[in-house]
């Protein structure tokens, strides 16, 4: 099956208006991991090897047109604003709840654009203006109770998850990304490649990017009526906090860095705690805890759970035999 699409500048620049709120992204890789089996995603790096490169016009064209397919994060760190807000669901009744949640923004007069997804789907909500990261979720968290849909955190495994994952953001963090719409998503049906397109216009990219055209975007005066004297539900409200995360240190072009693949969850000691990729990619770690990062030299890390440096390596795609520097 043909994956590619024609996309246009113009189609590109539509685009990041309606989701870019800042230049950092991530890249899917189009080749499975030959043990996982997963297409994992990586933060690009400058053409000298140093911090990460920023997203351009032309990368989301490629997006657009199935040449690659990118991740975006929803929190602006400048301004702790996001544009847009995206529910992920992907567990068993994952439908039939945003379907719930999307009927219920309707009655409260917000239009959510519902996107196919591998296993569920995403609900997006979009503004007219940036608006609070915070403001938002503590509306969608207000949603989920009123309906009784399960948030997944605070002990559940299953449940909608929120993005932006966080309240705010430090100077130097990232947050959570998610897969940009529209494009191909390379772990779907093997690794030929697949898009999963928004329910409301027919599957072309003409009529999807006239469908979010015309759909209404909440102006933030209506959300903070929404949510005038709610906050997080206390649950939530600790998850809500992000750890002092990791800064990029010295080091040498191409160098492998760890923390460029895996989320830091918390500081314990003196080291950063996070999930392990290669006890991830068994099905094991699901309290994201079993690796361990140095605060003070982050190329120094390990598995609690025993899993070796290489099999780390090999579970983020960048096997230690690849010849590349290490």
């Amino acid at each position: 099956m043909d994956h590619r699409l024609p996309a246009t500048p113009e189609m590109a620049r539509e685009f990041s208006a309606l989701f870019v709120n800042r230049r950092a992204y991530t890249i899917q890789s189009t080749r499975p991991h030959p043990e996982s089996g997963r297409h994992y995603y990586y933060r690009p790096k400058s053409k000298d090897g140093g911090k990460p490169a920023g997203l351009s016009l032309e990368i989301v064209r490629q997006h657009l047109a199935g040449d690659l397919t990118i991740g975006i994060y929803a929190i602006n760190p400048a301004t702790q604003r996001c544009k847009w807000m995206a529910i992920d669901a992907d567990y068993k009744t994952a439908l039939e709840d945003l379907i719930k949640v999307q009927r219920q923004l309707r009655d409260d007069g917000i239009e959510a654009a519902l996107e196919k997804s591998k296993r569920g789907g995403h609900l997006w909500i979009f503004f007219e203006r940036p608006v609070m990261a915070r403001d938002a979720r503590v509306y969608i968290y207000h949603v989920a109770g009123r309906l009784d849909v399960q948030v997944k955190g605070a002990g559940l495994s299953d449940g909608i998850e929120i993005f932006p994952k966080q309240d705010e953001l430090r100077p130097g963090e990232f947050g959570n990304a998610i897969r940009s719409p529209l494009g191909v998503h390379w772990g779907a049906r093997e690794s030929r490649g697949w898009r999963y397109w928004y329910y409301g216009a027919d599957y072309t990219l003409d009529d999807q990017m006239a469908y979010l055209r015309r759909l209404p975007k909440v102006q933030e005066q209506h959300l903070k009526r929404m949510i005038a004297g709610k906050t997080i539900p206390q649950e939530f409200a600790q998850r809500a906090q992000r750890p002092e995360t990791p800064k990029y240190w010295e080091s040498r072009p191409g160098e492998f860095r760890i923390l460029d693949y895996v989320e830091v969850r918390r500081q314990v000691g003196r080291n950063w705690v996070a999930r392990c990729p290669s006890c991830a990619s068994q099905g094991h770690d699901k309290s994201g805890d079993n690796l361990a990062v140095c605060v003070e030299v982050p190329r120094k890390y390990c598995c609690w759970a025993g899993c070796t440096r290489e099999m780390i390596r090999a579970a983020v795609g960048r096997p230690i035999a690849d010849r590349r520097p290490v």
